[in-house]
C-alpha cells in the first residue's frame, strides 16, 4: 500500500532541492504531458537493446579507461544498425567517473559520436540495484564459467547506500555528466536508476542490506531532483518492473515515484505477448510515451516474434536484453545461479548475436529487420 508521509516527503525534497538551486517550480517539475508528446513525435519508433561490449563484463569495465574498447564498440555498433536499431540502452557507472572524470566525459563522447556514426542515438542509466552489491575500481574479474552476469555490479554498492553523505557526494557526478550532455541530441532521454528495488535474492540476496527499498527510495528522489536542477533537453525516467500498476492504489512507494516523475514513461517485461500487452495497457493513463527498456527472454517466453511486433504496433519503444555474447553471458539463464550449466545452452537465454557477428538465429534477426525495415545482412 501506498504510503502517503513517504510521499510527501519525498515530493518536498525534491522541491527543497530545486529551490536551493535557484530552480523555478516551472523548471524542476515533471514535463507536461503535452512536452512528453511532443519528445515523442520527435523520436518515433525508439527501437534497440542493453548495449554492453562483448568485451565488458560489467559497466565499469565498459567505461575504465584501461578497459575502454572503442573499436569493439564501433564494430558492435555496426551490427546494431544492420538489424535497423536507432537506440542502445546503456549503463554508466559513478566510480569510473571518480576516478577520471574528464576522461569518463571524454570516453562518452567517443561512444556517442560512434553510435552517431551508426545513426543510433542513447538512453543513458546513471544508477542500478542489480547484481553484485560491492562495485570496486580496477581490474574486474573474470566471468564465472556458464554463469549469467557473474560480475555486473551495482552503482552505488551497499556502502554508499547506507551513507548518506556518501550518496549525497554523487550529486557532482550526475550533475556534471548532465550538464555536459543535457543538449546533446545523440541523448534520447536519462534513465535514472535501474531497477531500484531490486534485492538481488537469487543471487547476493545475502549480502544486500534488509531495507534496501526504504535506503534507495529517497535516493531515487534525490537524483530526480539532481537532473531537475540541471534541467536537460531530453526526459527524465525510470523502469517498473514488477508488481501490479494498473491503479494507482495498486502502486508501491517505489513505483509511484518511478511514474510520476518520469517524463517518460518505462517499464521492463519478460513476459509473453499477452502479458507485454496487459503491461502496456496499464501505462496508458499516464498520457505519456512509454519504452520498454528490458524485454526478451526466450525460455521465458518472451521473445522477438512476437513482442517486437507488438511494441511497435503499440508505438512503445523496444530495448531487448543482450546484444552479442560475451562476458555477460547472459545466453545463460537467471537460473544458472542454482543450477550447473557445462556448456552452451540449447536455447539462449538473451543476446543476438555470436561475437564472430553471426546471428544465433539467422530467422530471427531477418524477423527483427521485417519489423525495423532494414534489409540489409549483417556486417561481420
Amino acid at each position: 500500500r501506498q504510503d502517503e508521509h513517504t510521499m510527501k516527503t519525498i515530493s518536498a525534497m525534491i522541491g527543497l532541492a530545486a529551490v536551493a538551486a535557484g530552480v523555478s517550480a516551472a523548471e524542476q517539475g515533471v514535463w507536461p504531458v503535452e512536452k512528453a508528446k511532443a519528445w515523442g513525435a520527435a523520436h518515433p519508433w525508439l527501437v534497440g537493446c542493453n548495449f554492453s561490449p562483448s568485451s565488458a563484463i560489467n559497466a565499469l569495465e565498459m567505461w575504465q579507461a584501461e578497459s575502454f574498447d572503442r573499436a569493439g564498440i564501433d564494430r558492435e555498433l555496426g551490427w546494431a544498425e544492420s538489424l535497423g536499431f536507432n537506440s542502445v540502452r546503456v549503463f554508466l557507472h559513478s566510480i569510473a567517473w571518480q576516478q577520471d572524470p574528464q576522461g569518463f566525459l571524454e570516453r562518452m563522447d567517443m561512444f556517442l559520436a560512434a553510435a552517431d556514426r551508426h545513426h543510433i542515438g542513447a538512453l543513458l542509466v546513471f544508477f542500478d540495484s542489480c547484481w553484485h552489491p560491492e562495485p570496486k575500481a580496477g581490474p574486474q574479474p573474470a566471468p564465472t564459467s556458464h554463469v549469467h552476469n557473474s560480475g555486473w555490479v551495482q552503482d552505488p554498492g551497499k556502502a554508499v547506500l547506507q551513507n548518506p553523505a556518501a550518496f549525497a557526494a554523487l550529486k557532482s557526478y550526475v550533475q556534471t555528466v548532465a550538464t555536459r550532455f543535457r543538449d546533446d541530441k545523440r541523448i534520447h532521454g536519462w534513465d535514472v536508476w535501474n531497477e531500484p528495488d531490486n534485492t538481488n535474492d537469487s543471487s547476493y540476496g545475502d549480502m544486500e542490506p534488509k531495507n534496501k527499498a526504504e535506503l534507495v527510495l529517497p535516493k531515487l528522489a534525490l537524483a530526480f531532483a539532481w537532473l531537475r536542477e540541471v534541467n536537460p533537453s531530453q526526459p527524465l525516467t525510470s523502469g517498473v518492473w514488477r508488481g501490479d500498476w494498473s491503479a494507482d492504489e495498486r502502486l508501491t512507494s517505489m513505483e509511484r515515484l518511478q511514474l510520476e516523475q518520469s517524463d517518460v514513461i518505462s517499464f521492463h517485461c519478460y513476459g509473453n505477448g499477452e502479458e507485454l500487452g496487459k503491461r502496456i495497457a496499464s501505462l496508458r493513463r499516464y498520457g505519456r510515451p512509454i519504452l520498454c527498456t528490458e524485454y526478451m527472454a526466450r525460455p521465458a517466453g518472451s521473445t522477438f516474434e512476437p513482442c517486437l511486433g507488438i511494441l511497435k504496433n503499440e508505438g512503445v519503444g523496444a530495448y531487448n536484453w543482450g546484444f552479442v555474447s560475451g562476458k555477460t553471458q547472459t545466453i545463460y539463464p537467471w537460473d544458472s545461479w542454482k543450477k550447473a550449466y557445462t556448456a552452451e545452452p540449447s536455447v539462449w537465454f538473451h543476446d543476438i548475436f555470436r561475437a564472430d557477428g553471426a546471428p544465433y538465429l539467422p530467422a530471427e534477426a531477418a524477423y527483427i529487420r521485417t519489423v525495423t525495415g532494414k534489409t540489409a545482412e549483417p556486417k561481420r
